[in-house]
């Protein structure tokens, strides 16, 4: 009764907290867009979207996505072999370890009217799938904890799935083991089943056992012979057979069992079965009843996002946008392969603030669209998170679950602005970006905010020039003189050494080409602010034209014969600048406290 009650509390658990995140995806607010709408109104538009969706065309579409992307894996596949492995290992035999034996008696019985789960082929299966999973969480175990990534990082979601997976397959393993070694398990089968058997053919039985099923006695086995053995095997054919199969036969559990079998009589002695027993069925309980709020409940909304993403398109109602964006949040694995891609992750090695890397900032997102208070340098690193990108949409071309994160980045940064959150207006990608999509704050704000940044950060780090000798740069103060050749960047960024001056890099700029006199319009030109690192003339670099309104089509980087990577120095040249605005603020308002 116990176990029973045990068991509806988890599926209560787990039904509760499913239906609660489900609302959450009508409640939460990423972007600023649809601030008025309510929940009953979010779910009204879900509901005519799907009903829309299933009597369209589009019907097959996510059929499609969700055979080839969701079970399938094929998205995860175009991106990494052994990644793709882990996860159908994992999510196969888990799957069908769910259907054939915890369920067991529910699906497997029913279709199979002869299921033991000692008989074959159950137990082989059982065996099979629990190898799919062990290597799914080995590989998992190495990629997340071994195999050295840049920019990785592992939270308490990701070795809580790996852990739980890992308690429960490995103790029901070690069950099974256990129980094929146990003389008292084997005794109580015998008690049940031959219960009016002769001393002597109990005897034999147990003499046949002990050599070919692995139980291991607790005393020395008396006159056994060939035919004492012959007697054992008939009884074992005739009583035994229809309800067990030899053990050999599942070789992770006979493996198992071969491996404790030396301290199989020990182990007899101790309740090690019930204990094993009460591991694997709670760690089940536990994990079945926090699945909702854990990583692994991707297993759900991952397949709804890739399907969700599938069939909406610009013009589907913003309320079902929203309610999307809010379903992505739940969808994210957190496997880092969005960092891996990104444009800027090598700005974490100058500013290390997490929320630059695209898999950090979505748990700080999350907290910022429940309407969850954030102190301010929450605030402060979830803006320069989301307002560090450069829009190139690789983050949302690799996310195996299909999230538009780039869109995402965008709601946020506009919902930030909207609540009057700014950060030096925004570097120039954002600025580009709104200003090409016609934002109608862009416009009343005045001037453009790549001009805005520039006029700000100007007073910081001015530039200044000879006028008899435009090409002759002066530092921006007596420290950028002397400090040494590209002291300060990042290993990548290092590559501004190889430049000779070709100026490959200003003919093929955009922006350079859309002046006449590009030098008096930008203050330097690409191959210039090259040239003022090797001086080791880096801040005077931080206030030129050309860094801010950089286009990042990284068309000067493409074209390099020197491999000098032109566009990601100046992203970081640009995080520099305003790591050190921050600086200097940070140091007025405290003289100012100071002050007071």
């Amino acid at each position: 009764m116990f176990f029973l009650a045990s068991f509806y509390i988890a599926l209560a658990l787990f039904v509760a907290g499913t239906l609660y995140k489900i609302t959450t995806w009508f409640r939460f607010r990423v972007g600023a867009e649809i601030e008025g709408v309510t929940s009953f109104t979010r779910m009204l538009a879900a509901f005519r979207g799907v009903m829309k969706t299933l009597a369209s065309r589009k019907v097959f579409t996510l059929g499609r996505v969700f055979l080839l992307d969701g079970v399938l894996q094929l998205r995860i596949l175009r991106e990494s072999f052994s990644r793709w492995l882990m996860h159908i290992c994992i999510f196969t035999g888990f799957m069908l370890l769910l259907l054939m034996h915890a369920l067991g008696s529910i699906v497997t019985a029913n279709l199979f009217p002869q299921y033991l789960s000692t008989l074959n082929p159950y137990w082989f299966l059982r065996d099979l799938f629990g190898a799919l999973v062990i290597i799914g969480v080995v590989i998992a175990i190495y990629r997340r904890f071994i195999k050295s990534r840049p920019y990785f990082k592992t939270n308490f979601q990701d070795a809580y799935a790996i852990i739980i997976i890992a308690v429960i397959l490995f103790s029901g393993i070690l069950l099974n083991g256990v129980k094929i070694t146990s003389y008292t398990v084997y005794q109580d089968m015998t008690y049940s089943y031959m219960g009016m058997a002769t001393d002597e053919e109990l005897d034999a039985l147990e003499a046949y056992w002990v050599k070919n099923f692995g139980v291991v006695a607790p005393h020395e086995l008396e006159n056994v012979d060939e035919k004492t053995l012959e007697m054992g095997r008939q009884l074992n054919a005739m009583s035994c057979a229809s309800c067990h199969s030899p053990p050999q036969s599942a070789p992770l559990s006979y493996g198992t069992a071969k491996m404790v079998s030396p301290a199989a009589t020990l182990l007899d002695k101790l309740p090690t079965t019930w204990i094993l027993w009460y591991i694997h069925y709670f760690a089940c309980l536990i994990g079945l009843a926090y699945l909702p709020f854990s990583k692994m409940f991707h297993i759900l909304t991952g397949p709804a996002s890739l399907m969700v993403n599938a069939v909406m398109d610009k013009d589907s109602d913003p309320a079902n946008m929203a309610t999307r964006q809010a379903l992505e949040l739940d969808a994210c694995t957190h496997c880092g392969i969005c960092t891996q891609n990104c444009s800027m992750r090598t700005t974490f090695e100058t500013i290390p603030n997490p929320d630059i890397l695209p898999s950090e900032k979505i748990g700080a997102i999350k907290a910022f669209s429940s309407g969850k208070t954030l102190d301010e340098k929450q605030i402060r690193d979830l803006r320069e998170g989301v307002f560090l990108c450069t829009n190139c949409r690789r983050c949302t071309v690799v996310c195996p679950v299909g999230i538009n994160l780039q869109e995402m980045w965008f709601s946020v940064r506009e919902k930030l602005i909207a609540q009057n959150y700014n950060e030096y207006f925004t570097l120039s990608p954002l600025s580009f970006y709104r200003s090409v999509i016609g934002e109608p704050c862009v416009r009343e704000q005045g001037s453009h905010p790549a001009e805005r940044a520039l006029d700000s950060l100007g007073k910081i780090f001015p530039f200044k020039k000879d006028p008899e000798h435009p090409v002759a740069l002066a530092p921006a103060d007596e420290a950028g003189r002397g400090e040494a050749p590209g002291e300060g960047l990042s290993s990548d960024t290092q590559t501004f050494s190889y430049c000779f001056g070709c100026e490959t890099c200003t003919t093929v700029c955009p922006v350079a080409a859309a002046y006449d006199d590009a030098e008096a319009a930008l203050d330097l030109l690409p191959h210039q602010i090259m040239h003022c690192l090797a001086l080791g003339m880096r801040d005077a670099t931080l206030g030129s034209g050309m860094l801010w309104n950089c286009l990042t089509c990284y068309q000067c980087q493409e074209q390099c014969p020197q491999g000098v990577k032109v566009t990601d120095i100046f992203y970081e040249l640009k995080n520099l600048a305003i790591h050190k605005a921050h600086e200097k603020e940070d140091e007025q308002t405290t003289q100012t406290r100071g002050y007071a």
